[in-house]
């Protein structure tokens, strides 16, 4: 049994760190809210990102980064893209050279238009330590030990097959892939079409239109991945089709959740103001657009979004804007 420190308690962070708890492991979870910190010790619950699950007895919140991370010999990094710099920028001098870190975070950063292991490598080096974690899963059927697969990816092999031993349980089925990049895109831009598939939803455009917009949404994902070293093969595989699939038309996707509300009326301020969490494909949207721009990829869809969420263009536009396209061959 090893020491795991968890950083970031928001609902996946949390989920991860009750499996490891009840696999028997010392696990401690670093939460930016003293509140939360609080609730996962004392009344094992994350009232404020996971309420009405039951965490592990043996599960540990705690609010100081140096408190957390003492003695660690695992770490996983569940911090939303945007804070990740600073976050583990300042988890650093308190991180080990040889711990072995993994990350649960999907997007890509505002700015730099880094994939959070990027990220990760630079604030740590030796990047061959460093693993992702990635594929369809909703926090809550986790945690309620519903059967779920996903990839554990890496340029190391060992440290993909040591993650895969640490997380594995009857219920969690966990693989490895080597392709990190292709890993972490799929993440990432999945959280952008399932965006698209709830504003479609929302203004009731039907099943043959969300099946348009997930289908094509993966040939985006696939071409801008492959056009920066992406494997093709992995975006057909857990981290890419099926975590697509799942958030796209989950109804306990926050992104599908946030599109269903633009598509019904709402606007993107509206629903900030009344959610604690973070919908990742917010900020991946624009950031997905700037990258396509600079790598000359075309991507239509997640354009269409990044409009629609700036206001710059109302959905039933963007619709319509998709469907006039040139005619082209699939």
């Amino acid at each position: 049994m090893e020491k795991v420190t968890v950083i970031g308690a928001g609902s996946w962070g949390t989920a991860l760190g009750a499996l490891l708890a009840e696999k028997g492991h010392e696990v401690v979870i670093w939460a930016r809210e003293s509140e939360v910190a609080g609730s996962i010790t004392r009344d094992h619950e994350n009232k404020l990102f996971l309420p009405r699950v039951l965490l592990p007895y043996g599960l540990r919140g705690s609010g100081g980064i140096e408190e957390a991370l003492e003695g660690a010999e695992v770490i996983v990094s569940a911090v939303p893209t945007q804070g990740l710099q600073d976050i583990m920028g300042r988890a650093m001098p308190f991180i080990s050279n040889d711990t072995p870190v993994i990350s649960a975070t999907k997007g890509i950063e505002l700015g730099t238009l880094r994939r959070p292991s990027e990220i990760l490598s630079e604030v740590l080096g030796t990047p061959e330590r460093l693993a992702v974690l990635s594929g369809p899963t909703f926090a809550r059927e986790v945690s309620r030990k519903l059967p779920s697969a996903v990839v554990a990816a890496s340029s190391s092999e060992a440290t993909a097959k040591k993650f895969q031993s640490l997380f594995s349980v009857k219920h969690f089925r966990v693989y490895t892939n080597s392709d990190m990049i292709g890993v972490e895109f799929g993440g990432a831009l999945k959280n952008v079409i399932a965006i698209a598939t709830g504003i479609s939803d929302g203004l009731q455009l039907g099943h043959n239109a969300r099946a348009a917009l997930i289908t094509r949404g993966l040939a985006e994902i696939t071409r801008l991945g492959v056009k920066l070293g992406a494997e093709t093969k992995t975006f057909s595989g857990l981290s890419g089709m099926g975590d697509l699939v799942l958030t796209a038309t989950g109804p306990m996707s926050r992104n599908y959740s946030v599109g269903m509300a633009i598509g019904s009326g709402s606007t993107l301020e509206e629903i900030t103001a009344k959610t604690n969490s973070v919908a990742e494909g917010v900020k991946t949207a624009e950031a997905v657009t700037a990258l396509a721009a600079k790598h000359s990829v075309e991507m239509p869809i997640a354009n269409a979004v990044c409009a629609v969420l700036a206001g710059e263009t109302p959905p039933e536009e963007a619709v319509y804007e998709l469907m006039t396209r040139d005619l082209k061959v699939e």
